[in-house]
């Protein structure tokens, strides 16, 4: 007998993009303290590639802005701070970023944020044929066309991605 996979609730994220007409999946994972994308992406069984994490960063002025990057890469700071014109970019504090989108950290969404905030993503999530992200709550993912990003979003595209070593 096949697993049904339950429904979640609506988040302010589902609200968002029922609101806008976006269709999307829902995939409910158990979500695991510090794991990341990569506890995602193995309970899913999809590539972490096409794992999404939102992230809630910085400028040097305190300007909060949400940046997009696949779960198996990691930002640099610099790359983006060059593309977006401002002297640095660092990651917010979690209880600053909860405050900035009113989600948690580990189930943050670029959709229905509690404040409107710039959204950045690396342009190679641009061409997969779909995501997996933060749906607005923990162990709770989306799956969209990544053109939703640029479309409801109005997501700049930037190239500030740094490959992950791994050196086990």
């Amino acid at each position: 007998m096949a697993k049904k996979t339950p429904h979640v609730s609506e988040t302010p994220a589902t609200q968002f993009l029922r609101r806008a007409g976006v269709d999307f999946s829902e995939h409910v994972y158990d979500y695991v303290e510090h794991g990341g994308t990569a506890e995602s992406a193995r309970q899913l069984g999809v590539p972490e590639h096409e794992v999404v994490k939102t992230l809630v960063m910085q400028d040097d002025k305190a300007q909060a802005m949400i940046v997009l990057m696949h779960g198996d890469r990691q930002v640099s700071t610099k790359s983006l701070a060059r593309e977006i014109g401002v002297k640095s970019v660092e990651p917010c504090k979690p209880e600053v970023a909860q405050r900035h989108s009113g989600y948690l950290v580990g189930g943050t969404s670029p959709f229905g944020t509690k404040k409107e905030l710039p959204v950045y993503v690396e342009a190679s999530v641009l061409v997969l044929p779909r995501i997996l992200i933060n749906g607005g709550r923990r162990g709770f993912l989306i799956g969209i066309d990544p053109a939703v990003l640029t479309g409801s979003l109005r997501a700049r595209a930037v190239h500030c991605a740094l490959a992950v070593r791994d050196d086990a």
